[in-house]
C-alpha cells in the first residue's frame, strides 16, 4: 500500500496522505520515527567502521590479552575452552597451579578477550561509574560516527541519481563476501551441527509469545514497513510502473538473504560451540553481540583471520550504508515535498541534506559517551 500511494501521488511520506488529509498524522509520526532511527543506526556503523580498521593487523586485537585495556582477568578464547571443559580440577598455567570450581579460576571468574575489546576499546564502558556519570566522549567513535555520516552524505546528496548508482555496488557486493565467507564457514569444523541447529524447527517455541513478537519486530523493522521510506522511493517511479512486480521480488530477495545469511553464521556458531566445548544455544547471540562479540570470536579462531574480519565487517558496513541511506532519503523526501516551492531551487536540496547530516551527526554525539553506548548495547 505505500509503494502504491507514493507512486500514485509522486509524493512523500507526509504529503501522500494529502489523498485522505485525515491520516497526515501518520505520516509525521513515521518521519519522527525515521528519524530516531537514523540518529542511533548509525552508531552501528561506526562500530562496523571500528572494527574494520582494527583488523588491519597481523593479530586481532579481540584475540589476546596482551593489550594495554586488558584486566588481570582476561583470557582467550583457548584458555576459556579449557576453563568450561575442566571442573573440581587442579590444572597448571604458566608454571602456577590453579583450581578450577564451576567455571571459576581460583575463585575469579574469567572476562573472553573478545568481550574486554568490546566492553573496554569500543564502549570504554569501564570509563564511566554508572549511569549517572557521562565519563566523557569516546573520540575514536566520534571519528567513526563522523566517516559514517561523510560516507552517507555522498551517498544521497544528488537524490536517487546518486543513491541509483551507489546501490549498484552496496547492494550487490555484499553478495559476493558473504558467498566467500560461506565457503569458507561450512568447511569448518562443527558447521554441521550448527546448520543442524538452524534449520531444524524448534516447535515448542511456537508456543512463547516473545518469539512472534522478535519475528513481527524483524519483518517490519527487515521491510521498513510503516516508516516513509517506501512512499519517499516509490514517488520517484513513472505511474504506470509494474510496482507490484517490485514488490514480490524484494520480498523474495530480502527472505532470500536472510536465510542465506543464517547458513554463514550458524556455520562459525557451530564451529565455536566445536572449540569451546558448550552448546551451540550457549554460544549463539542476539542483536549487536551476535554481529560484535560472537562472530569475531568465532573469525578470530579462524586460520588468516584478519582477512576474514575485514571481509566481514566490509560486508556489515555495505549492508548498513543502504539501510542508513534509504532512512535519510525518507527523511528528506517527506521534507522537501512539503515545502518544494523553497527546497527544490538549485542548490537548496544538497545544502538541506548537508544539514541533516550534521544535525544527526550532533544528536548522535550523545550516544558516543562512555555511558550512553551502554543504553544501545545493554
Amino acid at each position: 500500500m505505500e509503494v502504491a500511494m507514493g507512486q500514485y501521488t509522486s509524493q512523500g511520506g507526509i504529503t501522500c496522505w494529502a489523498i485522505c488529509p485525515i491520516f497526515k498524522g501518520i505520516g509525521v509520526a513515521s518521519i519522527v520515527i525515521i528519524q530516531f532511527l537514523n540518529y542511533y543506526y548509525n552508531i552501528i556503523l561506526a562500530w562496523a567502521i571500528f572494527y574494520m580498521f582494527k583488523s588491519f593487523t597481523r593479530v586481532l586485537p579481540w584475540s589476546h590479552c596482551d593489550n594495554s585495556w586488558n584486566t588481570p582477568n582476561c583470557a582467550n578464547f583457548s584458555l576459556i575452552a579449557d576453563v568450561r571443559k575442566e571442573n573440581g580440577t587442579l590444572i597448571e598455567i604458566d608454571g602456577q597451579n590453579y583450581t578450577i570450581i564451576d567455571g571459576k579460576v581460583n575463585g575469579t571468574k574469567l572476562v573472553p578477550a573478545v568481550i574486554e575489546f568490546w566492553e573496554r576499546k569500543v564502549l570504554k564502558i569501564h570509563l564511566s561509574e554508572g549511569f549517572d556519570d557521562l565519563g566523557g566522549m569516546n573520540w575514536e567513535m566520534v571519528g567513526c560516527l563522523f566517516l559514517a555520516w561523510v560516507i552517507i552524505y555522498f551517498c544521497i546528496w544528488k537524490g536517487v541519481k546518486s543513491t541509483g548508482k551507489v546501490v549498484y555496488f552496496t547492494a550487490t557486493f555484499p553478495y559476493v563476501l558473504l558467498t566467500i565467507l560461506m565457503i569458507r564457514a561450512v568447511t569448518l569444523e562443527g558447521a554441521k551441527d550448527g546448520l543442524i541447529f538452524y534449520l531444524k524447527p524448534n516447535t515448542t517455541k511456537l508456543a512463547e509469545s516473545e518469539v512472534w513478537m522478535d519475528a513481527a519486530t524483524q519483518v517490519f523493522f527487515s521491510y521498513s514497513i510503516g516508516l516513509g521510506t517506501w512512499c519517499a522511493l516509490s514517488s520517484f517511479n513513472k505511474f504506470h510502473h509494474n510496482f507490484w512486480r517490485d514488490c514480490i521480488v524484494f520480498i523474495a530477495v530480502n527472505s532470500g538473504t536472510s536465510i542465506y545469511a543464517g547458513i554463514v553464521i550458524f556455520s562459525v556458531i557451530g564451529f565455536m560451540s566445536v572449540t569451546q566445548g558448550v552448546p551451540i544455544d550457549e554460544v549463539a547471540r542476539s542483536g549487536p553481540g551476535l554481529a560484535f562479540v560472537a562472530y569475531p570470536e568465532g573469525i578470530a579462531q579462524m586460520p588468516i583471520a584478519p582477512l576474514w574480519s575485514i571481509m566481514f565487517f566490509f560486508m556489515v558496513l555495505l549492508l548498513g550504508i543502504d539501510s542508513q541511506f534509504v532512512g535519510v532519503e525518507g527523511l528528506v523526501t517527506a521534507i522537501v515535498d512539503l515545502f518544494p516551492n523553497y527546497l527544490r531551487r538549485g542548490h537548496r536540496k544538497e545544502l538541506f541534506i548537508l544539514g541533516v547530516c550534521i544535525w544527526s551527526f550532533f544528536i548522535g554525539l550523545t550516544m558516543v559517551s562512555y555511558v550512553s553506548e551502554q543504553f544501545l548495547f545493554y
